[in-house]
This record gives structure tokens, C-alpha cells and sequence, in this order.
């Protein structure tokens, strides 16, 4: 069966491939929203953090033999304490500053990172293998469905739609949102705002790492992954609204969707569809499809 000249199988595999990208995107541009929307601060060291994720999963298998499960937990958590300690030690100086400073000093974190984990383990990738339980596919009769990438899909997902629910419909997020606009008036209250901004950078970072442990065995864990897909998460971000939740999560999904569908009809547009749509979605709104036009 064929659909617009191209076979159906090769349409869904595609559609698929691009929902498992957006799911990446939508994970990676909700910790870039979560720390820019409520710090204000832009976190060009997210690739990073999101490699280095994936390189503690890697880590814990070959060093420690310690499984993926075990270490979808660790790594985020091992990372978003390194994180806290960047916000401590660097990053709470600088709220106060033009936003430049910011990006200039978590560019240079990056560069940092990447160079620390290219010393020891080159440019080239390791492997990672798929988990026992999640291994095999669904045969849905019309395609093979991996049980890895429907997994992806799904755990992507659940985090998103739980963060964005705490964020925006728990007295938590309120907290959150208040404590950024009116510091002050929320210590009045009693609430700990420098203790809760430094919690917020270490679980955005968290989601980074938590989608690094997510892609390892979809593919090679390199120095060079999160370089290599930050640029068009920061685009992801954009479309969507610089520091909407939701909009980045929407968009995330989507933008990998129409990726997929672009290799299908005209591949040789795949790599630049996504800043194409982010062209036109500034000129025609600033702040993006879900940002607050100021």
C-alpha cells in the first residue's frame, strides 16, 4: 500500500523515527524552559549535561555493572547535584546581568565538559546496549514497532506531562513562578527562594541527563552528541516560546514529526526544516507560538 507514491510501511517508519527525535526534543527543550522561564537564565551547557548523562549510564554498565534501570535514576540525579554545584559556585552571580553572561559561561562549561570526556574516550561512539526487558518489537501488522522506542516515547511523555503539571497546576509551581518575579515578597513568607532557584537549575539539568540515559542505546554515546542536537533544541525553544513549558513540549513533538515526514518527501530539507519553521514563526510572532508577547 502506498500513500503519495511512497510505501506506507516507509511512512510510519519514518513518522516513528521522528516521534522518537521529538520525544529528545521536547525533553531537552523542557529543562532549557524550565531554567530560562524560572531563572532566567539561557543554559547553552545543556548538550553537555544531556552527554554526560548518557556517559554515566555507559560508565555505570562497563566500569560498575550496574544495569539501565538503576541508572535512569542515578545519572540524573549524579548530574543534577553537579549542576547545583555550577549554580552555587557560578551561575547565581550572574542572574542579575544581561543575559549574554550567562551563555557566555555555560558555553564555556561546555566546552569544558566536552573536552574533559574527549580526552579519554576520543570523538568516536560508544555502544550501549538495549535492555534485556525492552529488547524484541511489536509486530503491528502494517510495521515492526522496536519496544525500545515505543518505551522512549512513552517514559518522554510521562516526565514531560508530570513536570508540566507541577509547574504550572501545583502550589509548588506557584511558588516557583512568584519566587522568580517577587523574590522578596515570597521570602516574606518564610519560603527559602536562593535554595528553591538552586533546586529548579539542578532538576532542569536532571531532565537533560534523564534523556541522555533515554538515547544511549538508540545511538553511539560520544563527546559529541549533545553538541551535535543543542542547536536545534534552542530552535525547539524558540518556535515554542522562550520559557513556556508547554510550548516546548508541544513543539519538541511536533518539530520531530515533521523532521520524519521531511525525509520521506524531500530529505535533503531534513537538517534545515526545523530553522526554516523557526525563520517564519519570528516573523510572524516574536515570541514564539506559546510565548507572552511583551
Amino acid at each position: 500500500m502506498e500513500l503519495f507514491g511512497i510505501p506506507l510501511q516507509a511512512l510510519l517508519s519514518q513518522l516513528l523515527l521522528g516521534l522518537v527525535n521529538g520525544s529528545f526534543y521536547a525533553m531537552l527543550s523542557l529543562g532549557l524552559a524550565v531554567i530560562f522561564g524560572l531563572l532566567n537564565v539561557i543554559n547553552f551547557a545543556h548538550g553537555a549535561l544531556y552527554m554526560m548523562g548518557a556517559f554515566l549510564a555507559w560508565m555505570g554498565m562497563n566500569y560498575f555493572e550496574v544495569n539501565y534501570w538503576v541508572m535512569l535514576i542515578a545519572a540524573p540525579v549524579l548530574v543534577g547535584l553537579f549542576g547545583i554545584v555550577i549554580e552555587k559556585s557560578m551561575l547565581r552571580w550572574l542572574y542579575q546581568l544581561d543575559h549574554l553572561y550567562g551563555l557566555l559561561l555555560t558555553f564555556g562549561i561546555t566546552l569544558m565538559i566536552e573536552g574533559l570526556f574527549r580526552s579519554f574516550y576520543g570523538v568516536s561512539g560508544q555502544p550501549y546496549s538495549v535492555p534485556e526487558a525492552l529488547g524484541g518489537a511489536f509486530n503491528l501488522g502494517f510495521m515492526i514497532l522496536p519496544k525500545y522506542r515505543a518505551w522512549v516515547v512513552l517514559a518522554s511523555l510521562s516526565v514531560c506531562l508530570a513536570t508540566w503539571f507541577v509547574i504550572e497546576k501545583t502550589k509548588l509551581g506557584a511558588y516557583l513562578r512568584a519566587g522568580t518575579e517577587n523574590p522578596k515578597l515570597v521570602e516574606a513568607f518564610g519560603i527559602n527562594v536562593p535554595l528553591m532557584v538552586t533546586l529548579t537549575y539542578g532538576f532542569g539539568v536532571a531532565l537533560a541527563a534523564f534523556a541522555g540515559v533515554l538515547a544511549a542505546p538508540v545511538v553511539q554515546v560520544s563527546p559529541l552528541m549533545g553538541s551535535n542536537l543543542i542547536i536545534v533544541v534552542f530552535a525547539v525553544v524558540v518556535i515554542g516560546g522562550m520559557g513556556s513549558i508547554l510550548g516546548s513540549i508541544i513543539t519538541g513533538l511536533g518539530l520531530g514529526v515533521i523532521e520524519g515526514l521531511t525525509r520521506v518527501f524531500y530529505p535533503e530539507a531534513s537538517a534545515t526544516v526545523v530553522f526554516i519553521i523557526m525563520a517564519i514563526v519570528l516573523m510572524i510572532r516574536p515570541a514564539g507560538l506559546f510565548g507572552k508577547e511583551k
